[in-house]
């Protein structure tokens, strides 16, 4: 078979397909998409991969935490003999930069880890024997991935360096510092990471910038911001924790995030509320329409049933009313749980 296998949040499979069904209809390109729930991934089977992988870049993908192309289903490998048909799967394939053997972040993928790692330095000299990886990893080449599903099931794919999850699963690597308040603060750390290039994070997060976060007890995205030296109004009638407040960076307005509004325009509103997504949407749009602040960074709480219509509905309606040509990137990041994080900013010819 050929497609696309995208990894995701356990139990998200069905607003993966979706997503992954709509797009490739909106692309013309003929294909399905296939799954179970809890799997922590769906393959998307399709004759026109090359063409659909090109159309689907992996930063405007919302539910796929990585995009990998399909060369091969393995379903039935002999257990004393796995490297051999992955070999002979790989024949008139150019040399790769790197090798990355993983599994889904599901219950019945994370037992797969062992298996991973030692298939890995198992393949590794065989791969190179066999003239298809590089002696070191070489980014400029793509990226050969082996998915095991199950202990004789795999998926033999590559991934593009520059249109692909850089980190293993497509889980960034964060650690809650002891100092930070909560943490949601991993939140907003892993969206400035996966919304924003390591070149948009250098020109949009400007030490002396100002910013709103909006409902921000009990401090956890103030202090994020506070590390990357942001002067921050933190909106909120709850109370933040001393030690945010002692950054010498930070004003503390009591106020409702959902009504307060800035006196001059600032650079950048966070904004983690626990509110209807429609309700929020439209908020967030009013902010990007009135010129309150340039860029914004949200989250929108999806509802339990039709999360990936209610998620197409918020995005349209959040363009819509903000009256502007914005671009916009959602991701469910790791650090989500029932949500979906939003990055917005006006569009130009960078973005």
């Amino acid at each position: 078979m050929t497609g696309l296998l995208c990894y995701c949040r356990q139990g998200f499979e069905p607003e993966l397909a979706g997503e992954l069904n709509d797009r490739a209809g909106h692309a013309g390109i003929a294909g399905y998409a296939r799954t179970q729930r809890n799997d922590g991934y769906v393959v998307f089977v399709t004759d026109e991969a090359e063409a659909l992988d090109q159309r689907l870049p992996w930063r405007e993908l919302i539910f796929a935490r990585q995009k990998l192309r399909v060369l091969a289903e393995l379903p039935q490998l002999d257990a004393s003999d796995r490297i051999t048909p992955i070999i002979a799967a790989l024949e008139g394939q150019q040399r790769f930069g790197d090798l990355w053997v993983e599994h889904p972040d599901s219950d019945a993928g994370k037992p797969l880890a062992g298996l991973a790692r030692a298939f890995g330095n198992a393949l590794r000299p065989a791969l190179r024997k066999a003239g298809l990886l590089t002696d070191k990893p070489n980014g400029k080449l793509p990226r050969l991935h082996v998915v095991f599903v199950d202990g004789t099931h795999a998926f033999v794919c590559v991934a593009d360096t520059r249109d692909s999850a850089p980190w293993l699963l497509g889980i960034p690597r964060l650690k809650l510092l002891p100092d930070a308040p909560s943490r949601s603060a991993l939140k907003l750390e892993e969206a400035f990471m996966t919304l924003l290039t390591p070149e948009e994070r250098e020109a949009l997060v400007v030490p002396g910038m100002r910013a709103a976060d909006l409902g921000a007890a009990p401090g956890g995205w103030t202090w994020v911001l506070t590390r990357q030296h942001l002067h921050v109004s933190s909106i909120d009638n709850g109370p933040l924790r001393q030690h945010v407040l002692d950054t010498g960076l930070v004003e503390h307005l009591r106020a409702d995030g959902f009504h307060w509004q800035p006196e001059t325009p600032l650079d950048w509103m966070v904004c983690d509320m626990v509110e209807q997504p429609r309700r929020v949407a439209e908020r967030m749009a009013t902010w990007l329409r009135e010129g309150w602040c340039k860029h914004a960074i949200f989250n929108l709480k999806l509802p339990m049933k039709k999360r990936w219509d209610e998620t197409r509905l918020c995005l349209d309606l959040f363009a819509d009313k903000a009256g502007k040509p914005l671009t916009i990137r959602a991701k469910q990041l790791y650090h989500d749980r029932e949500e979906i994080t939003v990055f917005a900013t006006p569009r130009s010819k960078g973005l």
